[in-house]
């Protein structure tokens, strides 16, 4: 699930969502009221259950190849995302929607970029489409999934490495 040209994609459970308000995110760092999205590079990190703690990494321009061989793994492919066996279950039956929302009304955030925002209500461009199955996603796009029993030694060697990564709702990891 990728946006078009033109879009970017707001994934949600919530099916009903009729306009996009700007809100100050519970998790966010910034105080300022946005409507997020993503766009076509970083859907993956979002074919998740909301709450789901993942951790991601993928080769990048300054990647060398001994972390790409220790922490991907050989044949593995460019990208590497790991969530923690408690999560198994969700990942499999969580009715994941994606809202298409027009582009040129959102700006990048972050350095680098890791999504788009904007500052207006936005309507989504149609009804929210089914994400469908998350691991054919996954195989489909070429991004090994790993279960692991806790994330966080993986965070950690993928932190210190020269991969390059996103961790997402990590405070919900086993600690």
């Amino acid at each position: 699930m990728r946006p078009e040209p033109g879009q970017v994609l707001h994934f949600s459970e919530d099916p009903t969502i009729e306009r996009f308000v700007p809100h100050v995110a519970v998790t966010s760092s910034r105080s300022e009221p946005y409507v997020w999205a993503v766009g076509y590079d970083r859907c993956p990190d979002y074919w998740f259950p909301r709450a789901c703690p993942r951790a991601m990494a993928w080769v990048g321009p300054r990647t060398d190849e001994a972390d790409t061989a220790r922490i991907i793994g050989a044949g593995c492919g460019q990208r590497v995302h790991a969530i923690e066996y408690c999560w198994v279950k969700a990942l499999m039956e969580v009715r994941l929607f994606a809202y298409r929302l027009p582009a040129d009304r959102f700006a990048p955030i972050g350095e680098p970029p890791h999504a788009v925002v904007c500052k207006e209500t936005v309507k989504p461009l149609g009804p929210p489409e089914p994400v469908g199955d998350l691991f054919e996603l996954h195989e489909e796009a070429g991004i090994q999934l790993r279960v692991l029993d806790n994330l966080w030694p993986f965070w950690n060697e993928v932190t210190a490495s020269s991969l390059e990564f996103s961790g997402i709702r990590l405070r919900n990891a086993r600690r």
